[in-house]
Order: C-alpha cells, then structure tokens, then sequence
C-alpha cells in the first residue's frame, strides 16, 4: 500500500508541534493521545493496527496490537481523516520538552529503526512494527532492550526526540553515543553495545559502563536530553514527602514556612 501524500508544518522551537495538512480523504495515524487541535471536517477514530494493511483481518489485528503492548505503547492508533470539504489541519505534539524530526521514508531507504517510544504520527499507509536487537549485548545494556520500533512506507513520517536533534551521515565510520541519546538511524547502519573504557572509567566516569556503537553507511539521529535522564535529574531534586514539606524544595519551601509562621 502506497501512503498517502501529506504536506505539513513543524511549529516552535523547543517544545515543537507538527501540523498535518490533508487533503479530502487523506488520513494520518498517531500515537494515542498525541493530537493537540484539529480544524473541523477531520474525524478520527481508534483502531488496532496501523491501516498499512487493508486486508487485514481480525487475528491480524489482534497480533499487530500484541506486539504494540511489547513496546510500552498504547494497543490502539488513532485515525484522523479528512472527511470535509477543502484542506484540513490535524497538530500533534510530544508528551515531554524536545523536537520533532520529518522523516521522508521514501528518501530513506523506506524504512527506519527507532527507539520505541519515538514514533508520534505518520501518513497512512506506513508500517508501525516492531524489531528486536539479534545482539545479546544490546538487548541487555542498549537502553532500549530487545525490542525497537520499525518505520516502514514511502510517505512522510514523523518521530519525537527530547532536547536538540542531531542528525549524523555515517561512511563508514564508527560513532559512539550514550545509549539513551539513540534516538534512531536508517538500514545500513550496524547497532552494536561496547564498554565505556576501562574498569575505573566505566565506574568513575559517569558516563555508564556502556556506549552504543553505531557503525557503517546511513543516517543516525541523537537526542541531546533523553526523557528518562531529565526524569532521573526531577526526581533526584524532588523535596523529601515526609511532614510538613511545601513541596517547594529546599529554598522556596523554607520560605513558605517561614511566611506561614512554621519557623522548624
């Protein structure tokens, strides 16, 4: 099934959204929970399974929603089709701070391997599956554990990463990256989990024992803040839960009792 053809805008800066521009009976999936407006005329509704397959028949649905469950992700996509008259516009944005990559599949090698909670949106008629590392090193220590997420189609796709957005072009060459900050990278390039040095770097270094090394000829795209690192760094911060705690931290907390006449 060829996609269907979607013009679009990717608004913000840092905290980004992408607006999908359909044509009458054009429709784009996304992730549950991802749209953020959408002009009159669109109507969506949930589905298992990705729409890629038409043919699809109800045990296959059922085993496309299993294999969504292994991701961590919702069993159901959501379908936006234009049903009006005229273009319309569908907007979806990333749960936490970051950017929004445009992926032309076709330009791509039609098909692309990410982290599994990456995928936010894509033109109907591409492939959302998924793929497991056949490394036993990079299912173990690569972050993402045995299973990613595989992009497949020819249409216009749409992947969330946090912070800045890096995009590498490998010929070749070997890049070693912080395993979280892999965000995705095209066929071609071979996935792999090294040591972070010697013994006293890897404890000491605070870089973690592990680096994901990507080598080969292809495309690879980093994040500069992976959501479970700023999730690490909120919850290190956190102010204790116990007694009588604003809930402020350390300053901010301390003065609000002192306004509030509580001098402990």
């Amino acid at each position: 099934m060829r996609c269907h053809e979607v013009d679009y805008d990717i608004l913000g800066s840092e905290m980004q959204l992408v607006e999908v521009e359909l044509d009458p009976g054009e429709t784009v999936i996304a992730e549950a929970g991802a749209m953020t407006y959408m002009e009159e005329g669109i109507n969506f509704q949930a589905k298992m399974g990705d729409g890629s397959d038409p043919d699809q028949g109800m045990f296959g649905k059922l085993f496309s929603a299993g294999k969504r469950m292994f991701t961590g992700e919702s069993v159901f996509t959501t379908h936006f089709t234009n049903e009006g008259q005229g273009k319309k516009r569908v907007a979806f944005a990333a749960p936490y701070p970051g950017n929004i990559v445009a992926l032309n599949m076709a330009a791509l090698g039609e098909k692309i391997i990410c982290q599994k909670d990456a995928f936010l949106c894509a033109a109907l008629g591409t492939k959302v599956d998924i793929s497991f590392n056949k490394r036993l090193g990079s299912g173990f220590f690569g972050g993402e554990g045995f299973i990613l997420q595989s992009l497949e189609g020819d249409g216009m796709a749409f992947i969330q990463a946090g912070g800045t957005v890096v995009e590498k072009k490998l010929n070749g060459e070997t890049l070693r990256v912080d395993t979280g900050c892999l965000v995705g990278f095209t066929e071609g390039i071979d996935y792999d989990i090294q040591r972070a040095g010697g013994l006293k770097s890897m404890v000491f270094g605070g870089e973690g024992l592990f680096l994901a090394s990507l080598k080969g000829h292809g495309t690879v795209w980093l994040q500069s803040l992976p959501f479970s690192r700023m999730a690490d760094r909120i919850i290190a911060h956190a102010p204790s839960s116990g007694g009588d705690d604003k809930g402020e931290g350390s300053v901010l907390g301390g003065l609000g009792r002192f306004l509030d006449g509580d001098n402990r």
